[in-house]
């Protein structure tokens, strides 16, 4: 709600797309008057707006705060809930229409949701609509995810259920359709006869930041590659849909997914490497192992890196491999895709100095900055061939400051007015389940006997580097 929430809502204002009829309730167990609710919040917006705060745009914003004090698995919570609903009804002409937010702890989910449905706050009745936003994460494996998705669907109708994942409102990712299909000169390429392979890089140089509680029962996989990762494997790889309907989007998606065969045991051994950070430096200060963070286990075997290999087996992508890799402590924090297209054959450069052409490589920078590179070759200037590479590239620090955001921004202005494209569908989340489930299974009964294995500020594992290099391949380094 600091950090990110109250931020993109304030852009959104900002960016004139919050109506006046609009209203915020902040509902949790604590207890704070509802002035002193307004006032804590007029200074989190101070802190952590990602631009500067004008006044006139932010008093209103305030004035539509409120705050309700109670538990969550209460019935009675609820009751003053809807009270406090009808009455904004009537004095912020809201229609009827609600938004709600659950950025609680998973295992609150399907309380409140049963909780919304027994006391009718998600009824849709004269014409209002009433939807629920579900933060991550969204189950821990396939069976919990089904039982999940069971108990949701069992109150709230597929169209009503939002659930979000703050990767997809990046710029850069909501680019890459349009990156594709509006660009006549990449669709033809974008296959296997031209693409060699592809890898997806989420690195972070941060380590479990006070969350060890929760990150020890999870681990990169369940946080950052189910959920963000394979999201951006499918908007790379899903073929073009009939439209930018969100259905139509999500139906091409989900294919892509379901396309990618859940590795067998013998399998999980030889595509995948897990690792877990020990004492190192970070950017010149030191950083302590996994194991002495707070709130984790001494004797921890969760993973805080891991790469994978995957195969889309389709016609489309038929043997072009999938890298991808993500972990805390690394060198650097960086979230990149990368297209390494084919070599060209070097018959034309027999007779030349050149002995071996780099491929060419289209880098879509998701942050820290948002850009896209494309990198070519060209002769420099002289007497004699030689090739330099060049970078043809655009940044999103073009437009200035006006694309200072969260990467909230576009996901709660959707769920605002109904547009469900970059938002997780039932089926989507089962099957990243169905491929991270058998993974996670191989890992919980063969411990591994080598954390930690990386260093706090390196790029991983050896053994990550070899998962690649046995394919005559390497990783890519973002910064090169």
């Amino acid at each position: 709600m600091r950090r990110k929430l109250l931020p993109a809502l304030y852009n959104l204002k900002a960016h004139g797309l919050l109506p006046e009829e609009f209203a915020i309730i902040g509902v949790a167990r604590q207890e704070i008057a509802q002035e002193d609710f307004r006032r804590q919040k007029s200074s989190d917006i101070h802190q952590f707006a990602t631009t500067r705060v004008e006044e006139s745009l932010w008093a209103p914003l305030a004035e539509s705060l409120g705050y309700l004090q109670g538990d969550f698995a209460d019935p009675a919570t609820y009751q003053r809930l809807a009270k406090m609903l009808r009455e904004l009804e009537q004095t912020r002409s809201t229609a009827g229409n609600v938004l709600f937010y659950l950025a609680v702890p998973p295992e609150m989910f399907s309380v409140i949701v049963r909780q919304l449905g027994a006391s009718g706050l998600v009824r849709q009745e004269g014409g209002a609509w009433r939807r629920v936003i579900i933060e991550k994460p969204f189950g821990r494996d396939l069976e919990t995810a089904r039982a999940l998705n069971g108990e949701i669907a069992s109150v709230l109708k597929e169209d009503q259920i939002y659930r979000i994942d703050h990767y997809l409102g990046k710029e850069t990712v909501q680019n890459i359709l349009v990156f594709r299909f509006a660009n006549g000169l990449l669709e033809p390429i974008w296959n296997r006869r031209y693409i060699d392979h592809v890898q997806i890089i989420v690195a972070e140089t941060i380590g479990v930041e006070g969350r060890g509680a929760y990150y020890d029962k999870a681990g990169v996989l369940r946080d950052v590659i189910q959920n963000h990762m394979f999201q951006l494997l499918s908007l790379v790889a899903m073929e073009p849909p009939i439209s930018f309907e969100a259905e139509a989007v999500r139906d091409e998606k989900v294919k892509v997914l379901r396309a990618i065969r859940p590795m067998r045991p013998e399998e999980v051994l030889q595509r995948t490497v897990r690792g877990q950070y020990g004492d190192g430096f970070v950017d010149a200060r030191k950083a302590p192992a996994y194991r002495r963070e707070p709130n984790v286990s001494p004797n921890s075997t969760t993973e805080t890196y891991a790469a994978l290999k995957l195969d889309v087996e389709n016609w489309r992508w038929a043997g072009v491999p999938f890298y991808l890799r993500s972990g805390k402590r690394l060198a650097r924090r960086d979230t990149e895709i990368v297209i390494h297209f084919r070599r060209p054959p070097l018959l034309l450069f027999e007779q030349t100095a050149v002995e071996r052409i780099e491929a060419n490589r289209l880098i879509l920078q998701i942050q820290p900055d948002e850009g896209i590179e494309l990198r070519v070759k060209a002769k420099k200037p002289g007497p004699s061939i030689q090739l330099v590479t060049v970078n043809l590239d655009f940044s999103y620090r073009d437009f200035g400051e006006t694309t200072a955001a969260t990467g909230y921004e576009s996901l709660l202005y959707d769920s605002m007015i109904g547009d469900t494209t970059l938002f997780h569908r039932y089926d989507m989340v089962e099957a990243a389940w169905r491929i991270a489930t058998p993974i996670l299974d191989v890992w919980s009964s063969i411990p591994p006997r080598d954390f930690p294995n990386y260093p706090a500020g390196s790029w991983g594992p050896a053994a990550a580097d070899q998962l690649v290099e046995q394919d005559g391949r390497r990783w890519w380094t973002p910064g090169e």
